[in-house]
């Protein structure tokens, strides 16, 4: 008779929340095996078992993180208005940075493997429906100027925005209220 598996997905879960709990708040040279298992209620074989041992691991983190967090900026419904869509894209960056903090640092963190070509596509691919946006306002003519040089200025307002809060260095009472400030601001730069 078979033993039962008991490295299952639930496991790999606490293993990847664990490891971006370290990874994000102590830096990747902090990521022990050991002391990862034990934080995660398990052994290191369910790390090797699952992830092939530690690049893989952090390589699962990495494409979780960006995984999770394109798919969040995809999610956003397109509307007949361009304007709105991109707000609704700065929105959801907020939302999905502050529902998973430590994925968030991961991602910007620059301790992962960008130069792997399965999290560079991950990464790359985040973008896309803020390059899309603003391919359509550029049409509509809502905005104007250089495509590049538009998605990179509004990326960076939310996401100076985003790490400000994250990082509780943001002097603004009513944040939900400074976000839509911030992203009204940044597009009207483009009008």
């Amino acid at each position: 008779m078979a033993r039962p598996r008991t490295n299952d997905e639930e496991v790999g879960e606490r293993l990847l929340a664990e490891a971006g709990r370290v990874v994000a708040t102590e830096g990747i040279a902090a990521l022990s095996l050991r002391a990862l298992a034990d934080a995660a209620n398990t052994s290191t074989t369910a790390i090797y078992s699952l992830f092939g041992g530690k690049d893989g691991l952090l390589l699962a983190l990495y494409t979780q993180a960006f995984e999770g967090f394109g798919g969040a900026q995809r999610a956003v419904a397109e509307t007949d208005d361009p304007i709105t869509d991109l707000a609704a894209l700065g929105i959801a960056y907020r939302d999905w940075a502050l529902a998973n903090p430590n994925l968030f640092r991961v991602m910007f963190s620059g301790a992962l493997p960008a130069d792997d070509p399965t999290c560079s596509v991950a990464a790359r691919d985040t973008i896309g429906p803020l390059v899309a946006g603003v391919g359509r306002a550029l049409a509509a003519g809502v905005l104007s100027g250089d495509h590049e040089t538009i998605v990179i200025s509004l990326w960076a307002a939310v996401h100076g925005f985003v790490t400000l809060e994250l990082d509780g260095l943001l002097p603004a009472a009513d944040p939900d209220a400074s976000i839509h400030a911030v992203l009204k601001a940044a597009v009207s730069g483009w009008r």
